[in-house]
């Protein structure tokens, strides 16, 4: 303790002459660069899969899915399909509007 007073006597602060051994110092530091580590993989780790498995769609190839065809925007061939498209949208209206109705009246009462 006279040490730290003598110390502070002299206005110089105490943590400048404090005795530090080397073990001490490498093993803070051996800490602190393992939570740097830690954040550099929790902050770029993610992108770094999600990079890693595009990488590896990639090789295989792409997909060869085949497109679902809705038969209602197909471009009809014949003045029957067109009427057939046609009543299907209509049918599709009237549903919806049906559905709103029957919302609007158990909403008001």
């Amino acid at each position: 303790m006279e040490y730290i007073g003598r110390l502070l006597a002299g206005r110089v602060p105490f943590f400048y002459h404090l005795p530090m051994d080397w073990e001490r110092v490498w093993t803070v530091l051996k800490w602190v660069l393992v939570a740097l580590g830690a954040g550099f993989i929790g902050q770029f780790g993610k992108s770094l899969a999600l990079f890693l498995i595009r990488r590896r769609r990639n090789k295989k190839g792409p997909k060869t899915d085949p497109v679902p065809t809705n038969p209602v925007f197909k471009r009809a061939s014949s003045d029957t399909d067109t009427k057939q498209a046609h009543l299907q949208a209509q049918a599709k209206i009237e549903k919806k509007r049906a559905k709103a109705e029957v919302k609007r009246r158990k909403k008001s009462g």
